[in-house]
Parts: structure tokens; sequence; C-alpha cells
């Protein structure tokens, strides 16, 4: 994977939320009602059309940077809070019931991330990629893999948490 001086948790932003509620308590403060809805409408458009223009359109309707020949299987889901910081490369394959999330509540804290895949790069069935991970050109992530560190290009990762295989 990469080395600790670009790791993930120094691409992601942290925003630290007061009191004693979990920081999920708190996401009306960070958007809107009314565009959480209007995304998950969208991502379930993405999820469930049949169509890869169709998912591809729906995904791009919420911010999602999708590159040419981009597959999105059926099922799969992007973050619903802030698509905008996803962005899938040129030929990439996203799995089905693959998550890409962008930010993660905490007790005290959210963090916000990029997920960047690269082009031509593939994400099995059911993986989970977190915030800040880039997904090198080419590489491969298998099936029920959790990815939380970057992988590196053409390379293949899997378990829990994802390693290089």
């Amino acid at each position: 994977m990469t080395d600790d001086t670009d790791s993930r948790r120094d691409r992601t932003t942290v925003h630290p939320t007061p009191g004693p509620r979990n920081s999920l308590q708190h996401w009306p403060e960070a958007h809107s009602t009314w565009r959480i809805v209007v995304n998950y409408l969208f991502v379930l458009v993405a999820r469930l059309a049949p169509f890869l223009r169709v998912k591809n359109w729906a995904l791009r309707r919420i911010g999602v940077t999708v590159g040419e020949g981009v597959s999105w299987a059926l099922e799969a889901t992007p973050d619903v809070f802030w698509p905008e910081l996803i962005t899938i490369e040129d030929h990439a394959i996203v799995g089905y019931d693959a998550t890409l999330l962008c930010h993660e509540y905490l007790q005290d804290e959210y963090r916000t991330g990029e997920v960047v895949v690269g082009e031509r790069a593939m994400i099995g069935a059911g993986a989970i990629v977190l915030p800040g991970v880039e997904i090198g050109a080419e590489a491969r992530v298998a099936a029920n893999s959790l990815v939380a560190e970057d992988v590196p290009p053409e390379a293949t990762v899997a378990g829990v948490p994802a390693t290089e295989v």
C-alpha cells in the first residue's frame, strides 16, 4: 500500500462536532435535508437502473466525476452526503453492492475525503472503500474487501482490511 507519510487520513478533513451527541447527529448542519433527499433519489436510480448510461447520468447529476466507459453495477452505492468527492476514471468497474464512502462519522468528529478509482481499476462485489482512498490504475479490489489504504496501480488487494496479494 502506501507509506505512513501519505495516508488516507492525511487526505481527509476533520470536522469536530460539539457537545455530547455523536457526530452523525450533526449531519443537518453539514448539508440541507433537501440536498440529501435529492442525492438519495439519484443514488437509487444509480443502484437500480439496468442501463449503464442511465446509471452514469444519475451519478453525474449528484456530482460524481464519471469517466468514459465506467461500469457501475447493480446495488453499488456512492456516498449520499458527499458524492462530489468521488472520481471514477475511464473504464473502471464498480462491482455489485460495492460502497464508496467519502465520509466517516465518529463520536466527536466526522471526516470527509475524496475517493479516486483509477483508470481500468476494478472494485469487487460488496467491497467498501473508505474516505481519502486512491485506487490506482488497473488495480483490483477483491469482493467483500475493506479498503482503508491506497491501492497501488496494477496491484490486487483482498481482505478486511485489504492487503496486497
